[in-house]
């Protein structure tokens, strides 16, 4: 068994692509696909469910992932330490978490924060995506955890025995405009431009929650936004190009400053952490423990 079967496995787990894998790993398809079948004959065990795209790990896949990650990481840490680099250090522990892209931004940096005064110096490797490929990498086992928003019109699919959570902390979905264009849009019609997310998003899900509401305001979609970043939409916003339902921390500041006004003050919305049970390595039981311990660390942003 080779090095580079464990960093090949890793590599398609991580991009589901034969050829996204092969390029990222610097090698010719044919030349990688021969190393994950050598990997496969050496285990005694199929890792990759190659009859759907994107390709997904098998139920031995899922159970080889952590063990090839954890190889990897102690192989590479202790050539460093026998390099000199670090030499006479434990290897640092690390964790895995996939988080939707405008956590990633807003709530996520702070909480990695106070995470490391409460249980010291830990790694992290953080995934930006989307609501469903989120889901995926957590239930494949590639990621010990996930960060998400939450509301109970909402619900996740997951076996809350396999994927307990703790809710962490609150934000609120609030529609918001270009300060000063309401009157001018009103002038002309007597509902408002609706910048749109793509249909079936969880952010869109949660947009007509929130339009459902009393308060919310007459609406008509003058844009679809397919790739459903909330970021993506406040630009739009600021360029004033219609009214979005945004999460609050992340225009709170533009609201300060100015630049964008309230329209109709929204859905409040839990900040979860769900955890992989099956991943049960210390430093993993060590953070999910001081997350439970963190409950709602920030002030609601309503």
């Amino acid at each position: 068994m080779e090095l580079k079967w464990l960093e090949d496995f890793l590599s398609l787990a991580e991009n589901r692509s034969f050829s996204r894998a092969a390029e990222m790993r610097n090698v010719t398809q044919p030349a990688f696909s021969r190393r994950i079948r050598s990997l496969e004959i050496w285990l005694g065990c199929e890792l990759f469910n190659r009859t759907s795209y994107p390709v997904s790990l098998t139920q031995e896949g899922r159970a080889f992932l952590e063990t090839a990650e954890e190889t990897v990481r102690q192989l590479y840490q202790s050539k460093a330490n026998l390099q000199g680099r670090g030499f006479g250090q434990l290897p640092q522990a690390s964790f895995a978490l996939t988080a939707l892209h405008t956590l990633t931004t807003t709530f996520l940096p702070r909480w990695l924060t106070v995470l490391r005064e409460r249980i010291g110096p830990v790694g992290s490797r953080v995934l930006p995506e989307n609501f469903l490929l989120c889901l995926q990498a957590l239930a494949e086992g590639g990621y010990d955890f996930f960060l998400t928003f939450h509301h109970p019109s909402v619900p996740l699919p997951l076996d809350p025995q396999r994927f307990p959570h703790a809710t962490i902390g609150q934000d609120r979905l609030v529609a918001v405009a270009q300060t000063g264009r309401l009157a001018e849009w009103q002038a002309a019609n007597p509902t408002l431009p609706m910048l749109q997310y793509s249909r079936g998003s969880f952010l869109g899900l949660l947009t007509t929650v929130a339009q459902s509401q009393p308060g919310a305001p007459a609406t008509h979609v003058v844009h679809v936004n397919e790739n459903s970043i909330a970021e993506a939409m406040r630009s739009m916003v600021l360029e004033g190009h219609g009214v979005a339902w945004l999460p609050q921390a992340l225009i709170a500041g533009d609201i300060a400053a100015g630049r964008l006004e309230v329209v109709a003050p929204g859905l409040p919305m839990e900040i979860r952490l769900y955890r992989n049970a099956e991943r049960a390595r210390p430093i993993v039981e060590k953070v999910w423990t001081a997350a439970q311990g963190m409950a709602d660390p920030y002030a609601d942003p309503a």
